[in-house]
């Protein structure tokens, strides 16, 4: 119990100490807000790039996922992004909320936390099959997401043309695709260039975390409790909770119904912020998701993890 607790602590607490020193740093006016918006873009057009394509290009090939797996995690996200954008313009009103919300819901921290947590619950023997489903769901992710805040962007009258000019500009999906290139045709980087990729790769997520913090205004989250709520109940619980237990019942097991629950149970991916406020999306509330949901996925994480462990299905 003790062992799955600071296993989630490990996971969450960089992320919560890279929130705090974004907003102490503003409320301290060490920075300014103006300036952190500028880092925020550098950020998204310059190093979350290189995060996806270090992601996908970092891969190995050797030790696949099961089918079963990846039929499993792809058919369910696609169908609940397809149930997303059929009911929440129904509930949502504003353009800017519905891509946030919907991406939201869908979009988990899968990068950041899969590995690492993989890695402390099964050991160095999980990094392959990690890798993998982290290519295929990184791929999915980023592709979507750029699919429905374009679909939501200007009042929601989208061309086709427009859609996909949009959804290939797009940096996070760049880099995903030159990783793509990469993994498939073997291309390796010498070391002097993959150590700053890789270097690169991991500030992404920390400035991104950082520039978070700075945007945070708790007076707009009591605006947007209703939404928050709604919105984490589903990210962190129900969902989890259904895809584990659908998941189990195809028969999945071990590693593979673990990384059912980092797909699922993880909190919204910190590059939906950034993703968000660069591209007509409601950024405050996106902040605000990305933000509570890495606070409170501490305790979902942990109850999942112990959970599925007393359970001797993990």
């Amino acid at each position: 119990m003790l062992n799955s607790f600071l296993i989630a602590l490990t996971a969450v607490m960089p992320f919560l100490i890279y929130l705090g020193l974004g907003f102490f740093s503003v409320r301290a006016k060490i920075a300014t807000p103006s300036f952190m918006q500028s880092l925020n873009k550098f950020a998204f057009r310059v190093l979350f790039p290189f995060m996806t394509f270090n992601s996908v290009y970092g891969a190995a090939p050797e030790d696949m996922p099961s089918l079963k797996l990846i039929v499993f995690s792809v058919g369910s996200v696609l169908l609940l992004i397809l149930l997303l954008m059929a009911v929440v313009p129904r509930i949502v009103k504003e353009n800017p909320r519905r891509g946030v919300i919907i991406q939201a819901i869908f979009r988990s921290n899968f990068v950041i936390y899969g590995l690492p947590l993989a890695l402390s619950v099964f050991g160095p023997e999980s990094s392959s099959v990690t890798g993998v489903m982290v290519l295929i769901m990184v791929s999915l992710f980023n592709i979507a997401s750029v699919v429905v805040l374009e679909c939501f962007r200007d009042g929601g009258q989208v061309k086709f043309t427009s859609l996909l000019l949009g959804v290939l500009k797009n940096p996070l999906l760049q880099g995903c695709l030159v990783g793509l290139l990469f993994f498939a045709l073997r291309i390796r980087l010498p070391e002097m260039i993959a150590k700053p990729i890789a270097t690169l790769a991991s500030m992404a997520s920390t400035l991104g975390l950082i520039t978070l913090g700075a945007a945070l205004r708790f007076d707009e989250i009591r605006r947007n409790r209703r939404e928050i709520t709604v919105v984490l109940v589903i990210r962190l619980v129900l969902l989890p909770l259904a895809a584990l237990f659908i998941g189990w019942l195809i028969g999945l097991r071990g590693i593979e119904l673990f990384l059912v629950l980092m797909i699922y149970g993880t909190p919204i991916a910190t590059a939906s912020y950034p993703m968000a406020q660069n591209m007509g999306g409601d950024g405050q509330l996106a902040g605000q998701l990305v933000f509570i949901s890495t606070v409170f996925s501490l305790a979902t994480i942990f109850c999942f993890i112990f959970g599925l462990s007393q359970l001797g299905l993990i």
